[in-house]
């Protein structure tokens, strides 16, 4: 059963974040709304959350850090995640995620 919190795309899947910077730890914090909320120690400054992001999923989802890139939400709170996959491991990165979630 797809989460509401990503798709499935020609690229990979497109990801709905909700990021909460300067938190104590780096953890997943489950969904908000459609979203799956993250905790990033980072401060939103200079960029220095959105590198911790996209290095934080890549890390979670197993992929390379180059695979994931922000598509929407540079200076929101509210982002929109690509990780570029190739087909054959879709499945792989989608379970992954949805451990996440469970």
């Amino acid at each position: 059963m797809p989460s509401p919190c990503y798709q499935k795309t020609a690229h990979g899947l497109v990801i709905r974040i909700q990021v909460q910077p300067r938190a104590s730890q780096n953890a997943v914090a489950g969904l908000h709304g459609d979203a799956l909320k993250i905790r990033l120690q980072a401060p939103p400054v200079d960029g220095a959350a959105n590198r911790m992001c996209t290095d934080f999923i890549a890390e979670l989802l197993q992929v390379p850090r180059r695979s994931v890139e922000i598509l929407a939400g540079q200076t929101s709170r509210a982002k929109r995640l690509l990780v570029r996959a190739e087909p054959a491991a879709l499945p792989a990165i989608e379970k992954r995620l949805l451990s996440l979630i469970a």
